[in-house]
């Protein structure tokens, strides 16, 4: 999946644009995101050279100035999600 973001940065060297703000999960051929808000609507801007999995900070991708990362985005594209999961512990028969 790709990056949708409410606003873009250029870094200081001069490479190509980055997302900053607030993040989603988007699919090419798309108009929503993977939460489904519609891209147009919300005046989110298509990143399609940056995939969602490299936003986490952790990674040191392309998310320096994302500053929220949709959980429902984030589940729908198999990423970690923030929280514990839910988790059956005694089944019923």
């Amino acid at each position: 999946m790709k990056t949708a973001a409410a606003r873009t940065w250029v870094p200081d060297d001069g490479g190509s644009r980055l997302p900053a703000g607030e993040a989603h999960a988007w699919q090419p051929g798309q108009n929503s995101t993977a939460c489904g808000v519609p891209l147009r609507r919300a005046g989110l801007a298509r990143f399609p050279h940056v995939e969602f999995s490299d936003l986490d900070p952790l990674t040191g991708g392309s998310g320096d100035r994302v500053a929220w990362i949709c959980p429902r985005c984030q589940a729908a594209a198999g990423g970690p999600t923030r929280g514990r999961r839910w988790v059956r512990n005694d089944p019923r028969p």
